[in-house]
């Protein structure tokens, strides 16, 4: 009989058990990509929405990971159906054409959110300042006092010409003329006295136009304030107002990201960039009428850049849900779905996504 050395079998006994354990102990392999707040630049201590729900959920399932940073979405959905990542994470949106992937799948929505519009903030220039004064509201208001006017004058021309053509002469036009004076300083109450009928007629006229007035110049004075701050508040450097406004327009997209396809269900023309910074860089240069991305990201940025010429559109163009990625048949997707699920149900998500968006 061989007798094989004690040492020889302690060593063979421990790597039979290390060996699986540490195969055991392999980290996933995290593919990151995407903008603040949802992923952090590379080099920064793991901080963001993303990044810090992925953090909580590893923790509670007790899983060692390494972050490897991808150029893009697509780089980082590319990668999971490679087979080189075993989780993506970041702002990824959950879309019918990548439900339809049949190598990769996604995890319990994280984050809803929406995809947004920001556009230039200008000071409007002179004349954007006076047209409300030249448009329907303010020319029509006027149109329609000088009608009342006109005929004011006329009647009171009839009714004093006979009788007091001192103030109300005989020709047409100057009896008529000092006529439309006698309304327009009883419209304004001013009351000069220069002109004043005596008949009967002519002073059932002027009191009939006295109580009219109160009545004519509160209305046409609320009409024209309110038209004049409508037009104000509207004062916008931007040509996108509303949705169809961004038909035809050049708007900056990151690439790898749904934004382009919103651009062109919008009609818009996208212009891709690597990056949000650089997007926003074709913004500040006016090469581009807006960027189009995620709101939340966009809205950091306002928020960390208070001084940017920038500002939201007052609209969204579509709801988007974040989830984390996976490959088909990952047996990570149960346990992952019920972390969220409960650090959904316990406030840790939201508390997490409010502290970092407000």
């Amino acid at each position: 009989m061989i007798r094989v050395p004690r040492v020889s079998l302690l060593l063979a006994g421990f790597i039979c058990v290390a060996v699986p354990g540490a195969a055991l102990a392999d980290p996933l392999r995290v593919g990151v990509s995407g903008a603040p707040p949802f992923v952090m630049p590379k080099g920064e201590p793991v901080h963001g929405i993303s990044m810090q729900i992925w953090e909580k959920v590893a923790n509670r399932l007790d899983k060692p990971y390494e972050l490897i940073y991808q150029l893009n979405t697509e780089a980082n959905l590319q990668a999971v159906e490679n087979g080189d990542l075993d989780l993506a994470i970041g702002p990824i949106s959950i879309t019918p054409d990548r439900l339809a992937n049949p190598r990769i799948d996604f995890t319990q929505p994280y984050f809803h959110g929406r995809e947004g519009l920001m556009i230039p903030i200008k000071t409007p220039g002179l004349w954007a300042r006076f047209k409300p004064f030249f448009g329907w509201a303010a020319l029509s208001s006027l149109g329609g006092l000088m009608i009342l006017l006109f005929l004011v004058g006329n009647l009171m021309w009839l009714a004093e010409r006979r009788r007091n053509a001192e103030h109300f002469p005989r020709q047409y036009l100057h009896g008529v003329g000092n006529g439309m004076w006698f309304a327009l300083v009883t419209l304004t109450t001013v009351g000069y006295g220069d002109r004043s009928p005596t008949t009967r007629a002519g002073r059932t006229i002027a009191g009939v136009w006295m109580l009219m007035s109160l009545l004519a110049l509160s209305s046409i004075t609320a009409g024209l304030a309110s038209a004049f701050t409508v037009s104000l508040s509207r004062l916008e450097p931007s040509a996108i107002q509303e949705r169809t406004d961004l038909r035809g327009k050049t708007v900056s997209v990151v690439a790898g990201t749904t934004s382009g396809t919103w651009a062109k269900i919008y009609g818009a023309r996208a212009r891709e960039s690597v990056s949000l910074d650089q997007a926003i860089d074709l913004l500040s240069k006016g090469e581009v009428a807006a960027v189009l991305f995620d709101e939340a990201p966009l809205r950091y940025y306002l928020q960390q850049k208070p001084e940017a010429p920038f500002k939201m559109a007052p609209f969204a163009l579509a709801n988007q849900t974040y989830g984390f990625v996976i490959p088909m048949n990952s047996a990570l997707r149960t346990p992952i779905d019920v972390e969220l699920l409960e650090m959904q149900r316990s406030g840790e998500v939201k508390s997490i996504t409010d502290r970092l968006l407000n």
